[in-house]
């Protein structure tokens, strides 16, 4: 018997947003979270703008008091929206299985604030002034490993680390591990927090990031002929995965199935991505058979689309080698982040969460900031304006360094 995966709660903090319906009602908007990186001095930079996190009380989430001031922000950006995912599934602890529940969350870097905050420290004060809980607080497979020490959770519990697609494969893994039997809970998504200035050197020396400093809001413009580059962005989203009977036998709200994981490498450039698309097109044509769908009963993709010239031309490519004649007519194409930016290893789970809205609310949020149409992105990109729409089937795309590629799909529950 197959064993059908749900989702039953929803978190997140990313730029736009500290909750879920907050985060929705402004995507829905078309705002943009969007602005000036006020963390370190860049006056110098080429790039000084980004996705920042807002500053925000975290303590209450933590049982632990004194460890939750002791964790690097991704720690910290993970833990919350993985709480919030747990108390908007009805899940308590005490009241399931904790053998077969577990947790795998996503990252690009892992504990990269802390890594550059405590080097400082060693290089101005010394060897014996980095903290003694410097190596907990950078180590990436510690996003999930705490969750899961303050909620006992013994189920899988791991990291994925596969850049920009991490967190589309950490749900992915999650989806597998419950299908297989391995677990009948599983709390999945991702977390990075890299808005620092070494992170900013690295990708702005690569001329990766956006200069548009003039306008943040408008700098993210996924498909839009002025794209100049992506905006960095930081937060974390978090689901809780669960085997459809153990979801019905408590009476869990359920937001949409999950249907298909597919996954691919292009195998062809450390950084760039095939410019004819032919990886990415596999990842999709892969989730499409794991989902044992037709490329036509999907009416959504939430592109990869980080607004780099090369990567969304690729992309673009990529779904019309996948769709076919269903990309030019039907097909609607939007990107998350040319509202929130592009959050790396937490992306696609953030996005995921816009996701799920839009399959139970039937709104389709907009990919803002299309002034003017380019050549090589010609599909319906949901251009500046949402659309209400009955969405019942979705794919989601996360692309990374390396040529890593990932492509999830969720479909409209239906008993």
């Amino acid at each position: 018997m197959t064993r059908r995966v749900v989702i039953t709660g929803l978190g997140t903090v990313n730029a736009l947003a500290l909750t879920v319906e907050e985060y929705w009602r402004r995507l829905a908007l078309g705002e943009s979270g969007i602005r000036m990186v006020d963390r370190f001095d860049n006056a110098t930079m080429g790039t000084r703008i980004g996705g920042q996190v807002p500053e925000f009380d975290h303590m209450p989430w933590f049982k632990d008091q004194k460890m939750a001031r002791r964790m690097d922000r991704a720690i910290i950006y993970a833990h919350v929206s993985a709480s919030q995912a747990m108390k908007d599934s009805g899940l308590e602890q005490g009241k399931f299985d904790p053998e077969m529940a577990g947790v795998t969350i996503g990252t690009g870097m892992g504990g990269v604030t802390t890594l550059q905050a405590d080097d400082e420290v060693r290089m101005q004060k010394g060897h014996k002034r980095v903290s003694p809980f410097f190596v907990p607080m950078i180590l990436p497979n510690t996003i999930p490993a705490y969750f899961a020490i303050e909620n006992n959770l013994q189920g899988p519990n791991f990291t994925v680390i596969s850049a920009c697609a991490s967190a589309n494969h950490s749900m992915g893994e999650g989806f597998e591990i419950i299908k297989r039997g391995d677990a009948d809970i599983m709390f999945v998504g991702g977390s990075d927090s890299t808005l620092t200035e070494l992170i900013f050197a690295g990708f702005g020396n690569m001329k990766a990031l956006s200069t548009r400093n003039e306008d943040p809001q408008g700098a993210s413009r996924p498909f839009d002929k002025g794209r100049d580059g992506f905006v960095m962005a930081e937060g974390s989203a978090v689901m809780v995965l669960e085997e459809l009977e153990h979801a019905k036998a408590r009476g869990a709200r359920i937001y949409a199935e999950f249907a298909g994981y597919g996954q691919s490498c292009d195998a062809y450039h450390i950084t760039s991505p095939c410019a004819d698309g032919a990886g990415a097109s596999r990842a999709m044509r892969n989730a499409l058979r794991s989902a044992k769908m037709d490329p036509t009963a999907i009416d959504l993709v939430n592109a990869h689309g980080t607004s780099t010239p090369l990567g969304d031309a690729g992309e673009t490519q990529a779904i019309k080698r996948c769709f076919g004649d269903h990309a030019k007519s039907k097909l609607l194409v939007h990107s998350t982040k040319s509202m929130i930016g592009h959050a790396l290893g937490a992306a696609g789970a953030v996005e995921a969460v816009a996701l799920m809205l839009a399959l139970v609310r039937g709104i389709v949020h907009p990919t803002i900031n299309q002034q003017e149409s380019d050549p090589d992105c010609d599909l319906n990109y949901v251009p500046n304006q949402a659309v209400e729409k009955r969405v019942n089937a979705v794919l989601s795309n996360s692309f990374g360094f390396g040529g890593h590629n990932a492509s999830l799909i969720f479909k409209r529950f239906e008993g």
